[in-house]
């Protein structure tokens, strides 16, 4: 789901990665299968950016719920993943307090796996957010 959603958004067809974004949270909705919803929100929320930077309230709230569905479900990698959007929106936004804050809460809860794409990328953030 997440490539096809990004090479249509790449090639500027973002009506068909949102759509797709909608389409998988629907049944999920639905039936209550909530294993990947924070990922799909934070998908969303992504793939929003990418279509227009005008998005970027939405693309916040779509973040924000997906941390808190992660948090619920104490997602952790979906809440570090989710983190790192909205962290990066947030740098963008001249919020890097806020952003680095944030961040560093999840970063600071992982023991190992330091050379995993993803704490590397926070790693890198947060450096960059504090600089």
């Amino acid at each position: 789901m997440n490539i096809s959603m990004v090479c249509y958004a790449g090639i500027h067809r973002t009506g068909e990665p949102l759509a797709l974004v909608n389409d998988v949270l629907t049944p999920v909705e639905r039936t209550g299968e909530k294993m990947s919803q924070a990922e799909i929100i934070r998908l969303k929320g992504e793939v929003l950016l990418m279509h227009d930077t005008a998005s970027a309230v939405e693309a916040e709230a779509c973040f924000r719920t997906a941390l808190d569905v992660a948090r619920t479900q104490e997602a952790k990698w979906w809440e570090l993943r989710t983190s790192l959007s909205l962290a990066r929106l947030l740098g963008k936004k001249d919020r890097r307090e806020e952003a680095s804050a944030m961040l560093a809460d999840i970063y600071n809860w992982f023991t190992e796996g330091f050379d995993t794409a993803d704490l590397k990328e926070a790693k890198a953030l947060l450096d960059r957010l504090s600089a």
